[in-house]
């Protein structure tokens, strides 16, 4: 397979974009809560509240939640209100597993695309990856390897929602979410601050391996089923695929995710 080809410069000024508009974004509602309003599970809370860019507004909990929370010197900041069990499962969605313990506070910033390129390290581009639990899972396994940041579009993406705090298991807290207007624009100008941006497809000719991962690297992810949309796939300079010896060629978006970031990390230390 061969590095696409740049575009030419009218296509570049036709698709070119100011990244110093919108510095940052707020971020979106979910339905039935406001996004990030409501935060619940033990790893959740407890990494929220040991985020100093967090703004707890309230903590309800059950008596042993909050003897552990007082075991890690995690209530200084707010006193935790006691609550039944099932008191605290009347204030959150059906069937949300909050193992006795729940926060309200604001979403957290979302930095502008700019701010993510200027910090450097790796980054991880989803293309209308709309699940909560599978965006959720793909933090999680970000902030395992050392991605620093997702770069997500404004629709068709779940905002900061308990569901999806829940599912990352804290990492919300450590992975920087971006969001963007236009997907291929943004590409663009990641590529032209020097990433390499690499897409996940399980028909391309060459594995992830087999690319010079140096960095830094954009791994572009595409939703469960459908993939990587044309154009996102005409943006990537590269499009790669997992090894694959079973009798099922794909894997989980999010699962895919964590495999591919180990495969980062392990030709950077390579």
């Amino acid at each position: 397979m061969t590095k696409r080809k740049p575009a030419t410069p009218r296509e570049s000024q036709k698709s070119g974009q100011n990244p110093k508009k919108n510095r940052s974004r707020r971020p979106q509602a979910g339905a039935g809560e406001a996004a990030g309003s409501l935060l619940y599970g033990m790893h959740a809370v407890s990494e929220a509240l040991s985020n100093p860019k967090r703004r707890p507004e309230r903590l309800i909990c059950t008596t042993n939640a909050a003897k552990e929370l007082e075991s890690q010197q995690l209530t200084a900041r707010i006193k935790p209100e006691i609550l039944e069990n099932g008191e605290i499962g009347t204030l959150l969605p059906p069937n949300a597993v909050h193992q006795g313990i729940l926060l309200k506070a604001p979403p957290l910033h979302e930095p502008a695309l700019e701010d993510i390129l200027e910090a450097g390290g790796n980054i991880a581009v989803l293309d209308q990856v709309t699940d909560p639990h599978n965006v959720g899972a793909i933090l999680r396994s970000a902030a395992v390897f050392g991605i620093k940041a997702l770069i997500m579009t404004d629709r068709n993406s779940p905002p900061q929602s308990g569901v999806l705090a829940k599912s990352a298991s804290g990492a919300l807290e450590h992975v920087a979410i971006c969001r963007v207007g236009n997907l291929a624009r943004s590409m663009e100008i990641i590529v032209k601050q020097g990433f390499t941006s690499i897409g996940l497809d399980g028909d391309a000719e060459r594995e992830l391996k087999d690319l010079d991962l140096s960095g830094p690297i954009a791994l572009v992810l595409g939703a469960e089923g459908a993939g990587l949309r044309r154009l996102t796939r005409e943006h990537c300079d590269w499009l790669a695929k997992l090894p694959a010896s079973g009798p099922m060629r794909s894997l989980n978006v999010s699962n895919a995710a964590a495999v591919a970031f180990y495969e980062l990390v392990r030709n950077t230390n390579r």
